[in-house]
């Protein structure tokens, strides 16, 4: 039967697609490349002095990037700003809870393997309340001006179930296929199952960084992807499209492992400055303040870029005075900057906000 963008899409077939040769020499090379982007960028968040930086500000970047994608726009440095209190805006605190999805979805899969019950309760971190499969009828993904419909997808809460059950057996099949490949075929057919009345775009993209730390293709969730797909958006919906309307497999596969190995390396270089601007605060921070030696307050410094007294206080075992001395002496140094939110006083390390917002 010819595929109907107004009917819903029952009929999807279980992957992997019949038929298709899906890793031509095109195809190959673009793995290769993405999976010696992803090992450079596994090994250098590794190397670096303190790997939390990574581990706490990709996500945050993560988030932004893709809430972005779904219109749900806020700052970094809202984020930033708000990523311990959970504070901030309507929108700042749904991109929060992108990053809360990730933390919560790389946990679990340390205890089972990535499945159904993992995407729900990604999903309901997203969403901020339990979510459950999509069970009403009448969804349709449409262009918001025009009203046009591009996809309806499958209805009814067991046959989607049973779907997910065919993308799970996928997920986990013991065959040759490249990760990557994997991968990108499993984020087109989760997209296409759209199993929950909101929130499937972010969950897919926190799958995708959940299958690539179950592959041992990263060790942390420190690829920061969403951005790269940011970029392209027209692209990646598009492409989505065409794989249903023609079966495009190939140029979706190649275009999702541009954007993994795009993202690697932009992380990478993301890395390096980051490695620069810690060394450079180091030597200044010794010149400004007692503190500057404390190993621990230097970490604090880039874990987050936006630091309280009390937590400099519990986190460095000193008084409350003496982590007000240290803040303020970098602050007389211009290393740091002072805001008060409220009654809260918020000490800025600006260039390494600096460092982690801007392209690289």
């Amino acid at each position: 039967m010819r595929w109907n963008p107004e009917v819903p899409y029952n009929e999807l077939p279980a992957l992997p697609p019949v038929g298709l040769d899906l890793e031509p020499k095109k195809v190959l090379k673009a793995a290769i490349d993405a999976r010696t982007a992803l090992a450079t960028l596994a090994q250098a968040g590794q190397m670096l002095p303190n790997p939390n930086i990574l581990i706490h500000a990709v996500p945050l970047l993560e988030a932004q990037a893709s809430s972005e994608i779904e219109n749900i726009v806020t700052t970094a440095d809202e984020l930033f700003k708000h990523a311990d209190s959970g504070g901030g805006d309507h929108a700042t605190k749904e991109a929060l809870q992108y990053r809360n999805a990730i933390f919560t979805g790389v946990e679990a899969i340390k205890n089972r393997p990535l499945t159904t019950a993992t995407a729900v309760s990604i999903c309901s971190v997203l969403q901020g309340r339990a979510m459950d499969i999509r069970a009403i009828s009448g969804t349709r993904i449409a262009n918001p001006a025009t009203g046009q419909v591009f996809y309806a997808p499958p209805e009814g809460a067991d046959l989607i179930r049973e779907k997910l059950s065919d993308w799970e057996r996928f997920v986990h099949a013991e065959d040759e296929l490249d990760p990557l490949v994997r991968l990108a075929l499993a984020h087109y057919q989760f997209e296409a199952i759209h199993p929950f009345h909101d929130g499937n775009g972010r969950t897919g993209r926190v799958i995708n960084i959940l299958m690539l730390i179950e592959a041992g293709l990263l060790n942390d969730p420190i690829l920061y992807l969403s951005r790269a797909i940011i970029a392209r958006k027209n692209d990646y919906y598009r492409l989505l499209r065409a794989v249903t309307a023609e079966d495009a497999w190939i140029e979706w596969i190649i275009f999702m492992l541009d954007m993994v190995g795009e993202s690697a390396t932009s992380t990478l270089r993301k890395i390096g400055a980051i490695r620069s601007c810690q060394e450079d605060i180091a030597v200044r921070a010794r010149a400004a303040t007692i503190g500057g030696r404390d190993a621990q307050f230097l970490a604090m410094l880039f874990e987050r870029p936006y630091s309280r007294i009390n937590t400099v206080a519990e986190r460095c075992e000193v008084s409350r005075q003496t982590a007000s001395t240290w803040l303020h002496a970098l602050v007389r140094a211009e290393l740091l900057s002072e805001v008060k939110i409220g009654r809260e006083l918020l000490f800025v390390n600006h260039e390494l906000l600096d460092v982690l917002t801007r392209p690289e």
